[in-house]
């Protein structure tokens, strides 16, 4: 394997600019800011370059090497599974929490290069450019971030209105040695820990707005580029026993902005061209096929919050209340119905040419389902746990203090732990439903797919209408829709001076 835990550490200090707190950030793995999201990425890699995990982890390129499953183009279900075997072990190294981690957005390339076709349908398309960096970015194993989004600005209005057209990330010159753009972009979650960006659109664009229509692969170092990262949750906090998923799993986010970045040919799959730029989402395996991890990841995630809640219910002897048996009950439900989807994605996948992919009704099905669902089990959780995530020791300090330290194992009372277990699971508890962390985590899986309307949209137009309506007609059709029998005589018009007079009694 060309990647390892170490290599990837020292490929984030190529001089990459990123600024947080008033400062330029020198190495992005040494910085408190940083340092433990990035350990965790590089234990990714580590998992996977074990012996033990080769076969499970890993796929022969074909040019003698074994890259990550990451890059795995499955022909079969078989295959399919394998792939998401993978990537469920990879999830599990962080439950589920760094939504970003490097085999999301390696899907969504390995789905982009599955459509090389959809390139080849359009004049802007370069499958060419598709191709090379797939096989660059499989063969290095890189960490790919994207950028999809535009800075919200004015919602209202299209992409190049007034006021928005100096927002997003655009084409402002170009030469025999490639584009230069300037602009910004969000939502470059993971950006800071990736070795390169995918710069590109998913809204749909005009026809006029061909400035905005390209996608990119792009080093983070490359001159011009700055990324502005959000307050860092993992520098914020004030140990690992206090904030155990903040302090290793904060993967930041960050608008990038590019300021007259200039992008060779070779890095560019889109040129000026917005029906490509749309159709690379939609008619390539892309969207759907990352949207695909993106559930494996948060079944795991969706496991362990649940896996929470019974922790939490045995700790403080609610176990066998009946009320807590029901709602514990019903958050596996929860858990069994995004199981099914992603079974069921796989079990109804097909054929694209060589490729098998998920199928992707369900994938957005699933996805509808997921945005209401996050919400809720943080609601359940906060129920279960009532006041005992707040009645907590200040910090891990407490406990080395001869005052503190007695009146903790006094309070904290647990049937089935120690005082300093109970606070233990409390403090995670706490980081997973109610510090900073957890809130932006609830907001990221409302919105990582996108707003409401998106989703269903999505599911709207993926669904098998025909199927559902055809099953309407047929029963329509089984049995007989009576005949319109010849018209009655017209009724008097009572409006006519020759209209008979009603009495009372006829009225």
């Amino acid at each position: 394997m060309s990647k390892s835990a170490e290599s990837h550490l020292r490929s984030l200090d190529d001089g990459r600019c990123v600024l947080i707190d008033g400062a330029r950030v020198g190495n992005v793995a040494d910085h408190p800011a940083f340092r433990n999201a990035a350990r965790s990425v590089a234990a990714l890699y580590d998992f996977q370059a074990r012996p033990e995990n080769r076969e499970k982890m890993t796929i022969a390129a074909g040019n003698g090497a074994r890259v990550s499953r990451t890059w795995h183009l499955p022909t079969s279900y078989d295959e399919l599974v394998l792939r998401r075997e993978a990537l469920v072990a990879w999830a599990e190294l962080h439950h589920g929490f760094m939504g970003r981690s490097p085999d999301h957005v390696g899907s969504t390339l390995a789905g982009m290069y599955m459509g090389l076709d959809v390139y080849e349908g359009h004049p802007g398309g370069r499958p060419g450019a598709v191709s090379d960096y797939f096989h660059y970015a499989r063969d290095r194993d890189l960490y790919l971030s994207y950028v999809i989004i535009d800075p919200q600005g004015d919602r209202s209005r299209a992409t190049s209105a007034e006021g928005n057209a100096d927002l997003a990330v655009a084409i402002v010159d170009e030469d025999a040695g490639g584009i230069t753009v300037r602009g910004s972009k969000m939502l470059g979650t993971g950006a800071v820990l990736s070795n390169e960006v995918l710069v590109t659109t998913l809204r749909p664009l005009r026809e006029d707005e061909g400035r905005y229509a390209f996608t990119a692969a792009v080093p983070m170092n490359l001159a011009g580029m700055k990324l502005l990262s959000r307050r860092s949750y993992e520098g914020a906090a004030t140990s690992g026993f206090d904030y155990p998923l903040s302090s290793r799993f904060d993967e930041n986010d960050a608008l990038l902005y590019f300021d007259e970045v200039k992008i060779p040919w070779d890095r560019l799959f889109v040129h000026r061209d917005p029906k490509a730029q749309l159709a690379q989402w939609h008619e390539t395996p892309a969207h759907a096929y990352q949207n695909y991890q993106a559930e494996i990841r948060l079944l795991v995630k969706l496991r362990f919050m649940v896996g929470l809640a019974r922790k939490i219910a045995e700790t403080i002897g609610t176990i066998h209340f009946p009320q807590v048996r029901e709602t514990l009950g019903e958050l596996a439900g929860h858990v069994g119905m995004i199981e099914a989807f992603v079974y069921g994605m796989e079990a109804k996948g097909r054929h694209r040419g060589p490729y098998f992919l998920p199928d992707a009704g369900l994938i957005y099905a699933a996805q509808v389902q997921s945005q209401l669902l996050y919400p809720k089990i943080i609601h359940f959780l906060r129920e279960l746990s009532g006041g005992g995530m707040l009645m907590l020791p200040s910090s891990v300090a407490d406990f080395d203090h001869p005052e503190i330290a007695p009146l903790i194992r006094r309070t904290q009372y647990s049937p089935s732990l120690s005082a300093q277990e109970r606070v233990k699971l409390f403090k995670l508890a706490w980081d997973a439903v109610g510090s900073e962390f957890a809130s932006r985590h609830a907001q990221y899986e409302m919105f990582y797919s996108g707003p409401r309307t998106v989703t269903t949209g999505m599911a709207y137009r993926t669904f098998d209408w025909a199927a559902a309506t055809g099953a309407v007609d047929r029963m329509l059709a089984s049995y007989p829709t009576p005949d319109i029998a010849a018209p009655e005589p017209a009724p008097p018009d009572l409006a006519s001076p020759d209209a008979p007079t009603l009495s009372p009694q006829t009225l």
